[in-house]
């Protein structure tokens, strides 16, 4: 199982970026598709998750109204379409495979993460 996360880069505040998430060896439409962020000695924290075929979202408080999650099953690959960035922003972002629409937020429900990104928001 592979996941490969892309997409990240460094923009300046207000900015937009798009996270894409790359799934091979799992059956991507019985998963549900999360992201996670880690910034510079803080812990992991959860910022979104789109449920099976196309179903429930989830968002951090600190990124409802400007990140979307979203997936296309036709691709196997899951999205976080980010906006209106902030510095606080800053972070690797991870995509995972799994957790649960009681408990979105618990990394420790997910089966399989990518390799993370690295997103900048700085001016």
């Amino acid at each position: 199982v592979q996941l490969q996360a892309s997409g990240g880069g460094f923009v300046q505040p207000g900015g937009s970026l798009r996270l894409s998430c790359a799934a091979s060896g799992l059956a991507f439409s019985d998963f549900g598709m999360g992201w996670f962020r880690q910034a510079p000695g803080q812990e992991r924290e959860f910022v979104a998750r789109v449920g099976r075929s196309r179903g429930v979202r989830h968002y951090a408080d600190s990124v409802k109204g400007r990140f979307t999650v979203s997936r296309d099953d036709t691709q196997s690959t899951a999205y976080l379409q980010m906006s209106s960035l902030k510095p606080e922003d800053t972070a690797v972002y991870y995509c995972a495979a799994g957790g649960d629409v009681w408990s979105p937020a618990q990394a420790r429900k997910y089966v399989y993460w990518g390799q993370g990104t690295l997103v900048t928001v700085s001016s």
